[in-house]
């Protein structure tokens, strides 16, 4: 597929990136939409279709596969519109052209279209025939889902449970094959071989005999050995994935997946090493598997690509990943959420996140799904959380479900958040013979929880104006580390300057370079675990993190290597990188003599 621009802009929250494609796609820049809250979607339907006088039905939570058939509807309305405002931006005339311009000018500086643009306007502008060449040449930006495969809770309609192609992710699958786009599906949270089967049985996510895809699949990873075993697991199923997405395991914003100690640098390294290998192994299954399907195998061989994503802050690290591990585009998640021409984000959240420093963005235990979250202290969401807490009330009235996934007092399924899951665990640690401390600690494990999967969608209901009666007004917003850099308000404009080097949106001097800043998150979420094994560690643990340090040291090695061998990137930092990574080595030892310690201790 051919791409105008270098980097994407990932799915952010349930409601940051709901609508970005309907602002960013006719300039050629590929986005991603949560697929999560489908009330959320229904909601801004209404809203789209009002304000662009398209006339609407409700889907209600009466009609039969409602959450799909919303998913459906609301895709292919962005995609109607997307398009009509491409088509309309591609008809340049004397008085209308500043967003073909604009166009041609967020382009990268090194773009065959922007020369040819320049070359083609050099003797004045005849429109018809600029007309013509950007009905040719110019593309739309792909409107990308992306689908939490393990936020798949099961159903129910007047307690009778229903068949498992109602749990959420299925029916958001579904939601997505049934719409008329012809972009990806990006699967993220890991391996759900349900959900995985299921995509099976539509045609859409097929290759024709030319190797052409109407439906993708992107598979987001943190390890190479995971896009191995999920390609090969897929393939299986005669589904190929098109893209392998590296995330940084805790370098990110959202859900934080951290690895066994793998650091971005040596997976990029080992993706680049093995890219042939990948596609190669992975399309024999494939080929084997259409053939017993009977369905149609493509001529020539089919394409993978590798992307990457978390934590990239500068030109240079955006040219450098590109070049250095031969990627397609990397991923610009947390400064996008200050650009308002790209994201949604009330008033009140967005002068947050401009002020926000290193000390106010956290790894957090607060998400309902048991993962560790990256947060923002202060959030209106949490505000919320304790005051209901100081109200002796703690917990959720969970009005949206999509995480009532703990079946601990309920087959149906309870939220970690929601005050009947958190009255029941109180009520049982009452019962225990606790003292005051240790009960503290435990109560304020069941009430750290927060009901993210309302909060992160609020926001975009605040900003269009909407009613929030049922969701109630506070905010979840989960930046990552990077965030702490940026503290400007930004158009998309300035953004694409900042990204292609052509202006710097950086506020603090003192940014880390994004292998540096990964590898210190990583020690001290190191460090947590070892001191949580400290008091009793077992055998399992101890093999974790012996592994998870060894693992580490390796990354800081091939860092030492990078470095060193790098003639035309990183000079100005070059020996404060060298220095930094001699610190980490020296933590590592000592963490190393730390466990052994234990170990002979147990």
């Amino acid at each position: 597929m051919k791409k105008a621009h270098s980097f994407h802009i990932p799915v952010m929250g349930i409601g940051f990136t709901i609508d970005t494609p309907l602002k960013v796609a006719q300039y050629g820049m590929d986005s991603v939409v949560s697929l999560v809250d489908d009330i959320l979607l229904e909601k801004l339907r209404k809203m789209y279709s009002e304000k662009f006088e398209i006339p609407y039905h409700e889907i209600t939570d009466k009609i039969e596969d409602f959450r799909a058939k919303r998913i459906t509807s609301y895709l292919n309305l962005i995609s109607d519109l997307a398009d009509k405002k491409f088509e309309s931006l591609k008809d340049m005339t004397a008085k209308k052209g500043d967003e073909l311009l604009a166009y041609i000018h967020m382009l990268p500086d090194n773009s065959k279209l922007k020369s040819e643009f320049k070359k083609l306007t050099s003797k004045g502008f005849n429109f018809s025939e600029i007309k013509s060449w950007a009905t040719r040449n110019l593309v739309m930006g792909s409107i990308d889902v992306n689908i939490m495969t393990k936020v798949d809770k099961d159903n129910y309609r007047k307690d009778e449970k229903l068949s498992v192609e109602y749990n959420d992710a299925h029916a958001a699958l579904r939601g997505f094959a049934h719409s008329k786009l012809n972009s990806s599906v990006v699967l993220s949270a890991g391996m759900n071989p349900r959900l995985y089967s299921y995509m099976g049985q539509f045609d859409d996510f097929f290759p024709d005999e030319n190797g052409n895809f109407k439906k993708r699949i992107i598979l987001k990873v943190s390890d190479y050995r995971s896009a191995l075993i999920q390609g090969k697991f897929l393939a299986k199923k005669g589904l190929w994935v098109s893209e392998y997405r590296i995330e940084s395991g805790l370098n990110c914003g959202g859900h934080a997946f951290a690895t066994d100690g793998y650091l971005l640098g040596p997976v990029l390294a080992e993706f680049k090493e093995k890219r042939q290998e990948l596609q190669e192994a992975i399309q024999k299954v494939l080929h084997q598997e259409l053939e017993n399907q009977n369905r149609v195998v493509p001529g020539e061989a089919l394409r993978i690509q590798i992307t990457a994503q978390g934590g990239v802050g500068t030109e240079e690290e955006h040219a450098f990943l590109l070049d250095h591990y031969n990627l397609d585009s990397v991923g610009w998640g947390s400064p996008f959420l200050l650009v308002p021409e790209a994201t949604t984000v009330d008033a009140d959240t967005l002068s947050k996140l401009a002020k926000a420093q290193e000390k106010d963005l956290y790894l957090s235990d607060i998400s309902p799904l048991g993962v560790p979250f990256n947060n923002l202290k202060n959030n209106t969401k949490d505000q919320e959380k304790q005051t209901l807490i100081d109200k002796n009330r703690p917990g959720s009235s969970c009005p949206k479900k999509f995480v009532a996934m703990n079946k601990e007092f309920k087959e149906t399924g309870i939220c970690t958040a929601s005050r009947e899951y958190q009255y029941l665990k109180i009520k049982a640690l009452d019962d225990q013979d606790l003292d005051s401390e240790e009960y503290q600690k435990e109560f304020d494990k069941i009430t750290e929880k927060s009901c993210t999967c309302v909060g992160l969608g609020t926001s975009a209901l605040l900003k269009y104006d909407l009613e929030t009666k049922v969701e109630g007004e506070g905010v979840s917003i989960c930046p990552g580390p990077n965030m702490a850099y940026y503290s400007k308000v930004m158009s998309l404009e300035n953004i694409t300057d900042h990204i292609y080097g052509r202006d710097n949106m950086v506020s603090k001097k003192d940014r880390p370079n994004v292998f540096i800043k990964e590898l210190n998150i990583y020690i001290d979420f190191l460090k947590n675990k070892l001191e949580d094994a400290r008091t009793s560690m077992n055998k399992k643990e101890e093999k974790y993190l012996k592994t998870f340090t060894a693992n580490m040291k390796s990354g800081v090695a091939y860092y030492q290597g990078l470095f060193q061998d790098v003639k035309s990137n990183f000079q100005d930092i070059k020996t404060a990188v060298q220095m930094e990574l001699e610190r980490n080595e020296a933590i590592l030892d000592q963490i190393q003599l730390d466990i052994h310690n234990l170990t002979v201790k147990a």
